[in-house]
């Protein structure tokens, strides 16, 4: 995920006015790969980007960000103390700012990010929630960065988990249905290739009738559904295995982990 957020930034590095990216990794060799197909630096330790960076970028599981925040946090407190400290952004579910400041210096200044998968082709969704300490100005270019890996937008910080259970995890939802679909076109007939591009054309351009109409989902399904034709058929049998509700509690379950997590 943090290699698809730098590949945004790069992407987007015109608009923002030049951005210099470096990479950081426990393999090395990771941090080498991203580098070099971004044109961008390596550094050999977490301490070393701390020490350069203005915007640290923690892409590590939650189980993880412990032990790099006492690395970095020394360098983070030494900043912050001769008054240039880096914006520290995490996309760790359930890490709240204050545990991270917590842990760094209450001071800190912090960022927290969602984001998804689908900002590795620049259509992701980033939900951003930024502490006090990040100035007006820090959050407008952090969000600016973002702009080249998908759509950003500011939330309050207590809404981020359920962020996390909707579009967070949703995209792994989003591909269950679509190979579902897609198994269902071969079952009628089609050759896999095809129902398989059929299938993903049809996600991909249903969630734009929606966000380029503004009309609601529900109003979009009536439009295809005629009296007793093959749409109502095909709702109706969604509706006997329980669809909306198996939606609807797979959010919830992954909205309920994130919060475990904190």
């Amino acid at each position: 995920m943090g290699f698809a957020l730098m590949k945004g930034v790069a992407v987007n590095a015109g608009t923002i006015g030049g951005v210099n990216i470096g990479f950081a990794d426990a393999d090395e060799q990771k941090a080498q790969a991203a580098a070099k197909e971004l044109k961008s630096a390596v550094y050999h330790s977490n301490t070393e980007a701390a020490e350069k960076g203005d915007y640290i970028f923690l892409a590590v599981k939650p189980q993880v960000l412990a032990a790099v925040l006492a690395e970095i946090a020394p360098v983070a407190r030494k900043r912050l103390e001769a008054g240039n400290a880096p914006v520290l952004v995490s996309m760790a579910a359930g890490w709240s700012i204050e545990k991270i400041q917590s842990a760094v210096g209450s001071n800190a200044a912090v960022a927290r990010i969602m984001p998804n998968t689908p900002a590795l082709v620049s259509k992701g969704l980033i939900a951003l929630a930024a502490s006090p300490q990040v100035s007006g100005e820090k959050t407008a270019a952090l969000e600016t960065m973002l702009k080249g890996a998908g759509v950003v937008d500011r939330v309050e910080e207590r809404y981020l988990n359920a962020v996390t259970g909707l579009s967070g995890s949703g995209p792994a939802f989003a591909y269950l249905f679509i190979e579902a679909l897609a198994d269902g076109g071969v079952l009628a007939g089609l050759p896999r290739d095809k129902a398989l591009r059929y299938a993903a054309q049809t996600v991909f351009g249903s969630a734009a009738m929606v966000m380029e109409t503004g009309k609601h989902p529900g109003e979009l399904k009536d439009m295809v559904c005629s009296p007793g034709g093959t749409t109502i058929a095909g709702v109706t049998a969604l509706e006997s295995g329980a669809f909306r509700s198996s939606v609807i509690q797979a959010v919830e379950a992954a909205w309920r982990r994130a919060t475990e997590l904190a």
